[in-house]
């Protein structure tokens, strides 16, 4: 990933920086809970932060959410890939599992971070599980020498960045006795899932695997179904309208902003709130969006898309002003679409999947008129595209891009993100 990474650091830059994701401990499993730290640092992928903990805090871990770098103006608040920004305290305590993330230059940021060092060493040294993702086996945990003699995998164009004593592995996921590698966004479901299983057991890992809708096949080429087949136009840049609220999907709404912007395409993140300020559904994550909904109105969209989360569509449907904007483009003959909770609880009830095939969220499934195509991940009908939970947020985006700038270009970004 040499050149895609400079690539991705620059189009990071390119894309709106204005996206704050403010994280500090959460946890649902109480005191009692296994405890797992994810380091973030200037640069961090913010996919593989954001879907790691997720997927940990489902199974009951406490997830603590660190910087790895040293306070600015802003306090603790750390600019990670495509502008999303992530917040915590970095204090010494134990923990059952510390995971990195990748990213560039994220993963150089974790590496050179000299505390973080001297508290995974000593984690390791005490039998302690640890991980790192997509550039970070290779860029930090190799260069601090603690995947000696152990198989490991990376981001593909990073294993030749291993060092002499691991033993390179082009797997999507490797474990080999404490140490859980994996190779980049478009595994890190995979990747988080391995380490609930070592963490919690086999039954654990299958039960959140569940509901996650994640994919039956990992690395295959991703697929849509598609009826009524029109061709999405838009401008030379496409501009995309991304709504949230208290209570969206964090996993879904990062994949749309991530997957988006790689893309090239223009991602506007809009607040239905009464503040900028977005407190998501699982951990309590604060994303900051780029405006409110009332100044993102005046602008014209190519695509106006949501991400799920009961709440946070409960909220939507709620908004008569983004119900309003729904309509229009659906008037309009322009693309639309939801994905998770928000088609059955914002689309459906508004007349907006009138004559449409959706899917949704499995278990709102019913809520659906016409429930022909729920059992597909992805559906695309005309102008509307919908689809199913959060294990499906990546195949749902990388659709997206498909129908506005083409399928070279979907499959291109779906090999970046080592999904296929």
């Amino acid at each position: 990933m040499a050149a895609a990474a400079s690539s991705l650091v620059r189009r990071a830059a390119a894309a709106a920086s204005r996206r704050l994701l403010h994280a500090r401990a959460f946890a649902s499993g109480g005191d009692t809970a296994k405890r797992v730290l994810v380091p973030v640092a200037a640069g961090t992928e913010p996919i593989e932060a954001a879907a790691t903990a997720d997927v940990l805090n489902r199974a009951g871990a406490r997830v603590t959410v660190a910087t790895a770098d040293p306070p600015g103006d802003d306090g603790l608040v750390v600019e990670a890939a495509y502008g999303v920004k992530l917040v915590a305290d970095l204090e010494g305590e134990a923990f059952d599992l510390i995971a990195l993330p990748g990213g560039m230059p994220g993963s150089v940021n974790l590496r050179d971070c000299k505390a973080l060092e001297k508290m995974v060493k000593n984690h390791a040294e005490g039998g302690g599980l640890y991980g790192a993702i997509c550039a970070a086996p290779a860029v930090t945990l190799a260069y601090w020498g603690m995947l000696k003699g152990l198989k490991a995998s990376c981001y593909p164009s990073f294993m030749d960045k291993f060092t002499a004593e691991v033993i390179p592995v082009n797997s999507r996921v490797v474990v080999d006795r404490n140490a859980a590698t994996s190779q980049g966004p478009g595994t890190t479901i995979e990747f988080a899932l391995a380490l609930v299983e070592r963490l919690y057991g086999k039954d654990k890992m299958e039960e959140i695997a569940g509901p996650l809708y994640v994919r039956p096949h990992h690395g295959v080429e991703y697929t849509i179904e598609e009826l009524n087949s029109v061709e999405w136009k838009c401008s030379d840049t496409p501009q995309v309208l991304v709504p949230v609220a208290n209570g969206s999907e964090e996993m879904e709404a990062i994949n749309l902003i991530d997957v988006l912007c790689r893309a090239g395409v223009n991602v506007t993140v809009a607040s239905v709130e009464e503040k900028l300020q977005i407190v998501t559904r699982r951990h309590k994550f604060n994303l900051i969006a780029d405006m409110m909904l009332d100044e993102a109105s005046e602008i014209q969209f190519d695509l106006i898309v949501m991400p799920g989360g009961l709440q946070g569509a409960q909220k939507f449907a709620s908004t008569k002003k983004l119900v309003d904007l729904l309509k229009k483009q659906s008037e309009s003959n322009k693309p639309y679409g939801a994905i998770c909770a928000s088609p059955a609880h914002v689309l459906e009830p508004h007349g907006l999947l009138k004559g449409k095939k959706a899917t949704a969220f499995p278990p709102m499934s019913h809520l659906l008129t016409d429930q022909s195509a729920c059992d597909h991940r992805v559906v695309v009908d005309g102008n509307l595209i919908t689809s199913q939970a959060p294990g499906t947020a990546t195949e749902f985006s990388l659709a997206i891009v498909e129908k506005l700038l083409g399928r070279d270009k979907a499959i291109s970004i779906a090999k970046e993100l080592i999904f296929m």
